[in-house]
């Protein structure tokens, strides 16, 4: 293990000192408004349509913040995984496990309670079961990603308390191409890990037919970490087994009418990764009570060195997942209702864990979902919809590492969503009752968990170009099967996992305030929140031994607190400055630190445009996480330096394209990601130039 003495520590970045420094820009801009004359020209924050919302609005309308990347910003931010992507998001981090997976964490929430969707439908994988799974989306083909929470969240299931993170594609036609055809063309690569990378999408259509096809090819070598690291046994600043394969496409067909359209998309990905710090010398470890017993007893000796990892190639992720999206909306389809819209999907997700050419552990997960949503007119000022929601997920895995016997869970929820405007206000409040059953297959034991979730919130723009919004959620989350039903070891974790069948739902109660300002020189968002979990269900570890960890599925009641926020201020015409940062404090109501949490960060970002050209250049310091669990090592603090640059030209014929360049980690830092269950054994890539080139046309 590398502990944290191996790199310079810094001094943790204080919760009220990063907090202080937002509201006081904040307050800047506010005295600038109430300062500025009533005639004054002010330039505004582009409007943008939040799909997830489930009734359309704005980000500005939203209740809760919400993250939303597109055009430029999306091409910039994008990296090989989802949770790279939106890692530089107030609020949001990632799981990072080596280069092949890594999923989001919001507010310092990650698997089953972050909901990932493919336009409004729920992805399924194998990435909530463990971080070592990666999340069959693909970033190079997103049109638009949203991250939110609180009242609209609620609408894609009680589960998600942590957000939803909603990955717009263009898979499924919604409109004929006005000239009978559109698509776009990029490529891409990096130094890091001599990434080389290729997307493209093309739609046509004629008549009342559509079709769409769009595809991505990616080749990563192992990547290379910052100044000073070096694996036992190697020459090398590369990570063994970093590497990422990854091979993506998607053909659909949509018949589209005057009130709407009816289409289906077939995708196929498959990919192969290493697996980075997977330890075999824990064979045979099994667990005595509550301790963990590895080979012989006390006195007696089998001829096995527990301490070290045995020496061969590194595991590999082979996977291969086939989905089937059927969408379609209809507007006014009858007396009362503005529209009906449908999500459904079938999915055949497997991968192969393969070890010194063979296969070692098989997961399948068979999965579909069915999602109908009615909106209605306006009635009596109350605007919203009702819905059904339902889905089947039938997982197994066979081999050396099946900790989890073969398990279907079966869900089923109704939900409701309201809004009522008053003048400068917009009230917002969603209800939502579901029914979850697990069964284990093997043993024959089958848990249901019965949970009703409800969210009232409000926006009040008390002058022009602010707004505050606050909201209430009160949310019921069953537990997973994975959660109810592990047992075994996990060598990609290191951990033996033991679930336990008499888990209760979990019951999350969270207040956010926000404040934004959309207008002026200034622009700012800055929200807090409040989340108290009773029987909240966590890992929680009870004995190690050589590194081998003894994780025990338990509840207790916990509390997460935090404050995230951003503050843009505009200098001249072509130049801005922005101050952003967030920290999250998560620990046990009765005394500890849950384990796993996000690092505090602050970063000061300078922004420049002219005539063709738009760059900027940003410093971000994570501080030194310290809150830890038991049996759990403190992370060192780091720095890092980011460029970007672009250049947007036109071709001939008026079509629009974009040269980049972007560096990121550019001074070498070696650095760890203390959500990481393998921080040690994956850093954080070092010094990376990315280069691209993307055609619209």
């Amino acid at each position: 293990m590398i502990h944290s003495t191996l790199a310079p520590q810094r001094p943790a970045l204080r919760p009220v000192a990063l907090a202080a420094a937002v509201l006081t820009l904040a307050g800047t801009g506010l005295a600038q408004a109430q300062s500025a004359a009533p005639g004054s020209a002010e330039a505004s924050l582009p409007s943008v349509t939040v799909s997830a919302s489930g009734l359309q609005l704005g980000a500005n309308d939203m209740t809760t913040p919400t993250a939303v990347l597109e055009g430029d910003e999306l091409v910039r931010r994008r990296e090989a995984t989802l949770g790279e992507t939106l890692n530089s998001e107030p609020g949001i981090t990632s799981s990072h496990f080596g280069a092949g997976a890594s999923r989001p964490i919001i507010r310092g929430m990650d698997g089953p309670r972050v909901r990932v969707l493919s336009d409004g439908a729920e992805l399924h994988d194998a990435s909530t079961i463990s971080p070592d799974h990666a999340v069959v989306s693909e970033p190079m083909l997103a049109t638009q990603i949203e991250v939110l929470r609180g009242p609209s969240a609620l609408v894609y299931g009680n589960g998600a308390v942590g957000g939803v993170v909603n990955v717009l594609d263009g898979k499924v036609p919604t409109a004929i191409p006005q000239k009978g055809y559109e698509g776009s063309a990029e490529l891409r690569a990096n130094t890091g890990a001599r990434e080389g990378a290729g997307a493209f999408s093309l739609t046509g259509g004629a008549g009342n037919l559509a079709v769409h096809a769009e595809g991505v090819a990616r080749d990563a070598s192992d990547y290379r970490v910052g100044k000073g690291w070096t694996p036992e046994g190697e020459a090398t600043r590369k990570v063994p087994g970093s590497f990422n394969r990854t091979d993506t496409g998607s053909v659909g067909l949509s018949w589209v009418g005057e009130q709407g359209y009816l289409g289906a998309a077939y995708t196929r990905q498959a990919a192969k990764y290493g697996l980075p710090g997977h330890n075999h010398s824990f064979d045979g470890c099994h667990t005595h009570g509550s301790h963990l017993h590895c080979g012989a007893h006390a006195g007696e000796e089998d001829g096995h060195d527990h301490g070290a990892e045995e020496h061969g190639d590194v595991p590999v992720v082979d996977l291969r997942s086939e989905r089937l999206d059927v969408r379609g909306e209809l507007r006014n389809p009858f007396a009362g209702f503005s529209a009906l819209r449908l999500r459904a999907g079938v999915t055949d997700y497997v991968h192969d864990e393969v070890e010194d050419g063979a296969i070692s552990t098989t997961f399948k997960n068979k999965a579909y979902d069915t999602r109908i949503e009615l909106q209605h007119e306006p009635i009596a000022g109350f605007r919203g919809l009702i819905g059904l929601q339902t889905s089947q997920r039938k997982f197994s895995a066979e081999g050396e590492e099946a900790y989890v016997q073969p398990t279907v869970t079966r869900k089923a929820g109704l939900f409701l969503l309201e809004e009522y405007r008053l003048g400068d206000w917009r009230f917002e409040g969603a209800l939502r009752h579901d029914r979850q059953t697990a069964e284990a297959q093997t043993s024959g034991i089958e848990r249901s968990h019965n949970g009703t979730s409800a969210s009232l919130g409000a926006v009040w723009r008390f002058m022009p170009g602010y707004q505050v919004g606050t909201s209430f959620t009160r949310a019921s989350r069953a537990p997973s099967a994975e959660e109810l039903y592990a047992r075994g070891l996990h060598m990609a974790t290191s951990t033996y996992e033991r679930g336990n069948a008499d888990l209760r739902s979990e019951t999350s109660q969270n207040i956010d305030v926000s404040l934004k300002k959309t207008s002026g020189d200034t622009t700012f968002g800055v929200s807090v929140f409040h989340n108290k979990i009773n029987n909240y269900i966590y890992g929680r570890t009870l004995d190690e031994v050589d590194g081998l960890q003894l994780l025990q599925y338990s509840q207790a009641d916990a509390t997460f607190t935090g404050i995230e926020g951003q503050v843009r201020q505009r200098l001249t015409g072509n130049l801005g400055i922005t101050l952003f940062g967030d920290t999250v404090r998560a620990k046990l109501d009765g005394g500890g630190n849950l384990p796993r949490i996000p690092a505090a960060r602050a970063g000061l970002r300078l922004d420049a445009n002219w005539a063709a050209w738009e760059g900027q250049v940003e410093w971000v310091h994570v501080a030194r996480q310290s809150r830890v669990t038991a049996f759990e090592t403190t992370t060192p603090g780091y720095g890092m330096l980011n460029l970007g640059a672009a250049y947007n030209g036109k071709l001939a014929n008026g079509s629009p394209w974009q040269l980049y360049i972007k560096g990121t980690n550019l001074t070498d830092r070696l650095a760890y990601a203390h959500t990481s269950f393998i921080k040690s054994a994956a850093p954080l890539m070092g010094r990376n130039i990315t280069v691209g080139v993307k055609v619209a046309f």
